[in-house]
């Protein structure tokens, strides 16, 4: 087991959501295979939407760079 394996064990253990964003960005990018590193990459992205954190727009810019998401469609005008 790799020490970034320990950390992010010991994350989930604390329920520390700021670590796990860290530590499974970390995982994604230092990753070398595509699959390995979209999968490090969700998790990273579904721990910021559950705590808000300021990079969800960014690990989700990645996820759509990856071909792993789709584009947000442009915002609908209001009805009145």
């Amino acid at each position: 087991m790799s020490a970034l394996d320990r950390e992010l064990l010991a994350a989930h253990a604390a329920s520390d959501r700021a670590a796990l964003v860290a530590l499974y960005r970390l995982a994604a990018d230092e990753s070398a295979d595509a699959d390995q590193a979209a999968f490090y990459l969700t998790h990273a992205h579904v721990f910021a939407l559950e705590m808000g954190h300021p990079e969800v727009a960014a690990l989700r810019a990645r996820l759509v760079a990856a071909g792993r998401e789709s584009p947000l469609p442009p915002p609908r005008p209001p009805l009145r």
